[in-house]
C-alpha cells in the first residue's frame, strides 16, 4: 500500500457529496488542505438535488424545504454569490379540516394569533406564552448544536464542557426550563394537549415532532424532534420556513461551486467500496472500480450504520461499538412523492387564492388523527389515511413548471421499511401511493385527475438511490439514547471515530438530520483542530 502521507495524497477525502460532505469540505479546503470529495452518483448534492421528474416539470427530489440551514453555512460559503436565493414561504402551515376551513399559521404571531382566536381564544391567549418559552429552549439547543458535545466518561476537558452546556442550560427561564424536561422526558402531544385546546392548532405544531421519525406525537421522547425543528432561521426569522429558487439542489449547486473555488476536487459517479485501514490507522478508500485512493484523514458523510458495518471490516472497530452500530436505529417511516399537475390545485377548506396555498399544508386534522395513523401502520404495513405535508413550491418558484401548471412535494408518514408478511416495497409502492392520494383528496378534490406525472421514493428507494439505511432521513432516529453525546455513541460523539483518522461529518453526527450544515461544519472544525494539536 502506498504511503498516504507521500507527496501526491490528499489532506482529507470526504465520502459523499451531500450537503454536509460539501460544507465539511469547504471548510477543510478554506484552510489550506488539499481535498477530495468522491461522490457515487453523477451529480454532487446527496439527497438535497434537484431534477426534471417528467418532461418540464422539476422538483427537490427528497429533501424538500429549507429551515434548518445554519446562517453562518450560507454567509461563510457565500452561497447567494454562488447563485442561491431563498424566498419565505407566505405562510408558515395550514391545517385544513375536513368541515370547516382550517387554521392557517402566519408568519407573524399577532396575525396567527386572531386566525387562532377564531377556534379558541383561550389558545390564542396562550400562543405568544408558548413561543416565547419554546423561543428561549430554541436558542439555548442553536447553541450546543454549533460544537462538539462532551464526553460524560472523558476527561477534565470533557468535564468542562459538560459544566459550559449545563451553565449554557441553567440561563433558561424557570418556566422554559421546565417545558424542556417536559419534551425530553414526556410527549409532544401530552405537552401540546395540556397547552392547548384546539386540535388543528395542537397538529399545526406537532407536526414536527413526526417529521422523518416513526412515532406518534404521544411516544416519550418525541418532544426532542418538535425542539430539532424549531431551532432554525430562514433569512433572519427564527423558525421561518422557505425555499430554494431552484429546488433544494440550487442549495448543493452552490455548494460544490463554493467548494470548486476553493480547490476541492469533486469526483462524482465513484462508489466508495471500502475504507482502508492499516496499523489501526484509516488509510484512504477503495472505489468500486478497484481505484485506491490515499489521504491523511477521511471524513464520511454516510450513515455510521453503513459506515462501521458495510465499508470497514469488522476487526478495525472495538467490538462494543461494532454492536451498537449494528443495532443503530433507522426508519423515518418516510414516503416522498412528486406531482406533476396540469391545472392549480382547489384546497376545499379554502378555495380562494391565498397564502394557504405557499403553506405547508398538514393533512392530518389532530394528534389523535396522527396517533392513530402511527398505530396502523404497526399493523397494516402503513397508514391508509397518512400525516402529509403537501407543498405547492411553484406556488412560490413558477422555474419548477410549465405556465399554469405546477408541483406538488408530498412528505408522507408513516411508511415503515419493513412490510409485514412477505410484502415488498417494489410490489407495494403504487398500492401505498393509491392510499395517499385517496387522503389527499379529501382535502384537495379533483387533484388526482390533474395528475400528469409523478415520482416516488419508498424507503427502500430512498435508501437504494441516496445511500440513507432503510430510508432514515435523519442518518439514524432521533431518539434521546442517539442524540448529543451519544450520537452515534459515546466516546465518538465528538465527531472522531474510534479508527485513527477516520471522521464522520454526516447527519449521523450531532446535532443529527436536516438540511444545517452543522454536522459538516462541526467535523471540518474538530478536524482542524486536531491537525493543530498534532503539528504543535
Amino acid at each position: 500500500m502506498p504511503d498516504p502521507g507521500a507527496r501526491g495524497q490528499y489532506d482529507a477525502l470526504i465520502i459523499g457529496a451531500g450537503h454536509n460532505g460539501l460544507v465539511c469540505a469547504w471548510q477543510l479546503a478554506r484552510a489550506g488542505w488539499r481535498v477530495c470529495v468522491l461522490e457515487a452518483h453523477t451529480v454532487p448534492g446527496g439527497a438535497a438535488v434537484t431534477e426534471e421528474f417528467h418532461p418540464g416539470y422539476r422538483n427537490s427530489v427528497a429533501s424538500y424545504t429549507v429551515g434548518l440551514l445554519a446562517p453562518e453555512v450560507i454567509e461563510e460559503m457565500q452561497l447567494a454569490r454562488h447563485g442561491l436565493e431563498i424566498r419565505l414561504r407566505p405562510a408558515a402551515n395550514f391545517v385544513p379540516a375536513l368541515d370547516g376551513p382550517g387554521l392557517l399559521l402566519h408568519g407573524e404571531a399577532s396575525a396567527t394569533c386572531e386566525e387562532i382566536a377564531r377556534h379558541s381564544p383561550a389558545d390564542a391567549a396562550r400562543y405568544p406564552r408558548y413561543l416565547a418559552q419554546l423561543g428561549e429552549i430554541a436558542d439555548a439547543l442553536a447553541t450546543l448544536a454549533r460544537r462538539a458535545p462532551p464526553d460524560p466518561a472523558g476527561g477534565l476537558r470533557d468535564l468542562l464542557g459538560m459544566l459550559r452546556d449545563g451553565r449554557r442550560l441553567r440561563r433558561l427561564g424557570r418556566e422554559a426550563m421546565a417545558m424542556l424536561g417536559e419534551l425530553l422526558g414526556g410527549s409532544a402531544g401530552h405537552l401540546l394537549d395540556r397547552w392547548f385546546d384546539s386540535d388543528l392548532l395542537k397538529a399545526a405544531l406537532g407536526f414536527d415532532a413526526v417529521v422523518g421519525a416513526n412515532q406518534s406525537p404521544y411516544t416519550p421522547g418525541s418532544g426532542y424532534v418538535l425542539l430539532h425543528h424549531v431551532f432554525g432561521e430562514t433569512l433572519g426569522q427564527r423558525g421561518a420556513w422557505g425555499h430554494a429558487v431552484g429546488g433544494m439542489g440550487a442549495i448543493t449547486s452552490a455548494m460544490a461551486a463554493a467548494c470548486r473555488a476553493e480547490g476541492v476536487e469533486l469526483r462524482c459517479g465513484l462508489a466508495v467500496e471500502e475504507v482502508l485501514v492499516a496499523d489501526g490507522r484509516c488509510q484512504g478508500v477503495r472505489l468500486a472500480d478497484g481505484e485506491r485512493v490515499f489521504a491523511r484523514r477521511v471524513a464520511a458523510a454516510v450513515n455510521p450504520r453503513l459506515l462501521c458495518t458495510r465499508l470497514l471490516a469488522p476487526e478495525h472497530l472495538p467490538a462494543a461499538f461494532l454492536e451498537r452500530m449494528r443495532h443503530w436505529r433507522c426508519d423515518s417511516a418516510s414516503l416522498r412523492i412528486n406531482l406533476a399537475l396540469e391545472r392549480p390545485p382547489t384546497l376545499a377548506a379554502r378555495p380562494a387564492p391565498g397564502p394557504h396555498y405557499g403553506a405547508g399544508i398538514i393533512l392530518a386534522p389532530s394528534l389523535r388523527h396522527m396517533d392513530a395513523a402511527w398505530l396502523e401502520s404497526r399493523t397494516a404495513g402503513w397508514s391508509r389515511s397518512p400525516v402529509v405535508e403537501l407543498l405547492l413550491p411553484s406556488m412560490i418558484d413558477d422555474t419548477l413548471a410549465p405556465p399554469g401548471r405546477h408541483v406538488a412535494s408530498l412528505f408522507c408518514q408513516f411508511f415503515p421499511y419493513d412490510l409485514p408478511g412477505d410484502r415488498h416495497w417494489d410490489e407495494a409502492r403504487d398500492a401505498a401511493v393509491d392510499d395517499v392520494l385517496a387522503w389527499v383528496e379529501r382535502f384537495l378534490p379533483g387533484l388526482r385527475a390533474s395528475v400528469v406525472g409523478r415520482q416516488v421514493l419508498s424507503p427502500l428507494d430512498l435508501e437504494r438511490r441516496f445511500g440513507l439505511t432503510r430510508g432514515d432521513i435523519f442518518h439514524g432516529a432521533m431518539g434521546l439514547d442517539q442524540l448529543w453525546s451519544l450520537r452515534p455513541a459515546l466516546g465518538a460523539a465528538a465527531y472522531r471515530l474510534p479508527v485513527e483518522g477516520l471522521t464522520l461529518c454526516g447527519a449521523g453526527a450531532h446535532p443529527g438530520g436536516g438540511v444545517t450544515g452543522l454536522p459538516g461544519r462541526n467535523a471540518a472544525r474538530a478536524m482542524l483542530a486536531e491537525g493543530f494539536r498534532r503539528r504543535h
